[in-house]
């Protein structure tokens, strides 16, 4: 048995702070998405910059385009979005040590960014904090040149169980590719390592990608308490009209790299993500160069700037400042009977893609709200 002890990775100054939140957590019941972790815990980047995460290897996004059939357009999504995976849950762990709690944005919130063209056209980013209570970022991203664009959204709903975070991710992206369309669905995650401070996620579970002529199932295994192997995955690639046909099964880990172990293909590698990624330039939505009072970078200069260094008394300040300000403008709102107006997207109650290529995997639940992008990139941003 492992003599670590309780917040052995949590600084010795902050090690009873941790110790109580994990009381706090072992024993609450509901909805942990509101509760206030401990500084050291603490992101200073807001969860508006995680749509970035879907695009930070830019050749694979474009590589869909270029496919010629539709087998190999639903095998490049699924290398795409398998090669997402590594960026979007595990790179706070190699960049900060742990991962990390993000700022929880504001209604409103804002954040623009690129991929500038190195032969395959420019990929642009807009992401908007489409909701406060509950927490949804939406998203859009698109290479114009060639004609693919992903819009999505994504919140949480987060509990506690056995000693992990249980995360349910909730929402979903729609990928399209000229005339097609690409339904995909969000994984579970479970965070684990609580019990030391050093918290990492395991995705669990089963997601899906369904096209109009193939679709993938995509499982993973994590690493449990005895056994295991950490961020383990399986994807079967099918005839959308023959779901149990396997013409492509892939295995490996998702957070490095995995095979063709079944098929035409079998023994070559399928994805590799140990090489370099390319990180989004953020662009100011204005068009001068100077972000507006909305955008994620500025809103939150001050408390990142407490976070990076170490200064959590300032960062906490500055933090409740944003924070009162923002409940003080919903008071205001309530008293004159208005309402904030979303500023790139207009909220659908349910979205007939995901209504229509959900029926192929009876998904649950069968109808699912979505948030359209109304299409006004900001001029001259990019």
């Amino acid at each position: 048995m492992s003599e670590e002890k309780a917040g052995d990775a949590v600084p010795a100054a902050q090690r009873g702070s941790w110790t109580s939140f994990l009381k706090s957590i072992s024993g609450f019941s509901g909805d942990l998405s509101s509760m206030t972790a401990p500084p050291f815990i603490l992101s200073p980047v807001s969860l508006t910059e995680f749509p970035a995460y879907w695009c930070e290897r830019p050749d694979l996004f474009n590589a869909i385009a270029d496919a010629a059939s539709g087998e190999a357009r639903a095998v490049a999504v699924l290398r795409w979005f398998i090669s997402t995976l590594k960026d979007q849950y595990t790179s706070r762990n190699e960049t900060m040590g742990s991962e990390k709690k993000p700022l929880n944005p504001v209604l409103g919130e804002l954040f623009y960014g690129k991929w500038p063209d190195t032969g395959s056209g420019q990929i642009n980013l807009l992401v908007e904090q489409v909701s406060h209570h509950p927490p949804i970022t939406a998203y859009v991203i698109e290479n114009k040149s060639k004609n693919i664009k992903l819009v999505g959204h994504n919140a949480q709903k987060t509990t506690f169980s056995g000693g992990s975070i249980i995360v349910k991710q909730i929402g979903h992206a729609v990928l399209t590719v000229g005339s097609e369309e690409y339904l995909i669905t969000l994984p579970k995650l479970r965070i684990d390592g609580l019990w030391y401070g050093s918290p990492y996620i395991e995705l669990t579970d089963s997601t899906y990608i369904i096209g109009p002529s193939h679709l993938s199932t995509v499982e993973f295994k994590g690493k449990g308490y005895f056994s295991g192997k950490s961020h383990s995955v399986k994807a079967v690639v099918s005839p959308i009209s023959s779901p149990s046909v396997q013409i492509h099964v892939i295995d490996g880990t998702w957070h490095t790299t995995s095979k063709f172990s079944s098929g035409p293909r079998k023994g070559t590698e399928f994805h590799n993500v140990e090489g370099q990624k390319q990180i989004v330039t953020a662009v100011a939505g204005n068009g001068n160069g100077e972000e507006g009072d909305y955008e994620t970078r500025k809103l939150w200069k001050d408390v990142a700037k407490g976070i990076r260094g170490g200064d959590f008394e300032s960062a906490s300040v500055a933090k409740t400042k944003i924070e009162n300000d923002q409940r003080a403008l919903r008071k205001e709102e309530t008293a004159k009977g208005t309402h904030w107006e979303l500023k790139h997207f207009d909220k659908i109650a349910s979205d007939p893609t995901y209504e229509r290529l959900g029926q192929a995997v009876s998904i649950q639940p069968p109808q699912e709200d979505a948030y359209v992008f109304k299409g006004n990139w900001p001029e001259n941003a990019y």
